[in-house]
């Protein structure tokens, strides 16, 4: 163990040696644990880390002024639809997505390493309830889906098939996570199957340039970003475990979609069938101003540009069919192969760009007392899964519709939207749909048949609650098995159990 002049030396040379200005005020046991923590930040490192940091935020924030002349879109030639396409054409990928998933060369990854700090939560997000009648958490959706896709796979095929899926926490998620799948028995997956891993740590800097500690004992670290997968892959030899289970193709998304599709046939069998080594589903924006990231080329090389750097009078202009010019969203939502994997964190992860956070990081003072800030204070660093879509040789982006597939939980209820309230109105009105489509009627209070309508109603519900687990159905497949001509009373929960007791009818 490094003593603690050999720290003291080190954090010299980094200048940050106000680390250890609490030295003399703690017992052993927090001595030891600060000298362990401080002892693996590297001096040169954390020198340049907080440099850049400081730099990174003096720089005016804003849309990019040389951008016009740059940015394109993406050619047609790259982009699919999910819904802009024939029948056949879908068929075709599905098939091929479906193909790919029996013979075992799909893994879905979840980043999962994020705090919950604006949803108001302590614990992982994936560990929310957003208030379905199943009281169902996101990780146990996403277990079912990757059981449900499983199934579907092994039945066309014949076969029995495996999805693995590789979980990359952080410091603060790793422990939850671990001990929330225990509790629940993996939600009945292999547990050699879920194979969870942790990202690296970066230390909060203040706007000058100092580490910060958010006790006299700690330094105040935050995960380096959902780009950082690509060193916590190497670092866990997780491509190594992919490759001696044969997976080839990988499907990477962010925790927080309560609509997410994992290893979604369809995108998959896309992605493969026009060669690619990198995909990106995106949904049409819905409105200029929409906070996402725009998916486009810059210098004819694909990659996200975010909301913040685009001008209005860009996100405003519209193409000749009368559309956003630059309306492909991003949702991190995305396609790799394991070789792309591989070069990129063999010879391309050092490049990618550092963003910067800019947060309310608790610290103490000069007199060792906690404070809460009310305003940021402090930078977080942070690289982007995205921004490897330079490297790709054969980029291409698959349009899906939001109302299917993109509903993300950001925000506690309070906000307006991204919100528990959204997200669970999102998966009811979408289930609600499947049982319309599935030729299901639904009964108010007094047995009245409801009138079908699509939409909403004006409080944001579905006119009746519906929810069907991914058990029984993946993406609306085979329900009219289960519900055509059923008269069904709100709230309707077709679960496993319900399922066995609505004997199939033949269609």
């Amino acid at each position: 163990m490094a003593s603690e002049q050999d720290v003291r030396s080190k954090l010299q040379r980094a200048g940050q040696d106000h680390l250890l200005r609490f030295w003399d005020d703690l017992a052993p046991e927090p001595r030891a644990a600060l000298l362990a923590e401080l002892a693996s930040l590297e001096p040169d490192v954390l020198r340049e880390h907080c440099q850049r940091a400081s730099a990174a935020c003096s720089l005016a924030p804003g849309p990019l002024p040389d951008l016009a002349a740059r940015l394109q879109p993406l050619p047609p030639e790259r982009v699919g639809s999910a819904t802009r396409c024939d029948q056949e054409t879908r068929r075709r990928w599905e098939e091929e997505g479906f193909r790919q998933i029996a013979l075992n060369k799909v893994a879905v990854l979840l980043l999962a390493g994020g705090q919950g700090t604006r949803l108001g939560v302590t614990y992982p997000k994936g560990m929310y309830q957003v208030g379905l009648p199943s009281q169902k958490t996101l990780y146990q959706l996403q277990a079912e889906r990757i059981r449900r896709v499983e199934q579907l796979a092994g039945q066309r095929l014949g076969t029995h098939c495996t999805v693995p899926w590789y979980i990359m926490t952080s410091e603060f998620t790793l422990g939850p996570t671990i001990k929330f799948f225990k509790e629940h028995d993996f939600f009945h997956l292999d547990p050699a199957n879920v194979v969870l891993f942790e990202q690296r740590m970066l230390p909060a800097v203040t706007f000058e340039g100092k580490t910060i500690l958010e006790r006299k004992d700690k330094v105040a670290m935050a995960p380096d970003g959902n780009g950082g997968l690509y060193r916590a892959l190497a670092d866990h030899q997780i491509l190594e475990d992919m490759e001696r289970r044969g997976v080839e193709f990988v499907h990477v998304y962010c925790v927080d979609n309560i609509l997410v599709r994992l290893a979604d046939p369809v995108f998959i069998g896309f992605c493969v069938l026009r060669g690619a080594d990198c995909g990106a589903k995106v949904v049409e924006k819905a409105y200029p101003e929409e906070p996402v990231g725009v998916v486009c080329q810059v210098d004819g090389v694909p990659q996200v540009v975010e909301y913040s750097e685009i001008s209005p009078e860009i996100a405003g202009l519209r193409g000749a069919g009368g559309g956003l010019l630059y309306n492909t969203g991003n949702i991190c939502n995305h396609f790799f192969t394991r070789d792309f994997l591989d070069v990129v964190t063999r010879e391309f992860e050092p490049l990618l760009k550092l963003h910067v956070a800019v947060k309310k990081v608790p610290y103490v003072d000069e007199e060792g007392n906690l404070v809460k800030p009310l305003k940021p204070n402090g930078i977080k660093m942070e690289k982007f899964v995205f921004d490897v879509f330079q490297f790709a040789k054969n980029f291409v982006a698959f349009e899906v519709p939001r109302e299917e597939e993109f509903s993300p939980l950001k925000n506690a209820d309070t906000a307006s939207t991204d919100n528990p309230s959204t997200s669970r109105r999102a998966l009811l009105a979408q289930h609600y749909r499947w049982a319309l489509q599935a030729g299901a009627h639904f009964l108010d209070a007094h047995g009245v048949q409801l009138p079908e309508q699509s939409g909403l109603l004006p409080n944001g519900d579905p006119p009746a609650i519906c929810e069907i687990t991914p058990l029984v159905s993946y993406s609306g497949e085979g329900l009219e098995m289960y519900l055509q001509g059923r008269k069904l009373q709100s709230p309707f929960i077709l679960d496993e159990d319900q399922a066995r007791l609505l004997q199939p009818q033949k269609c």
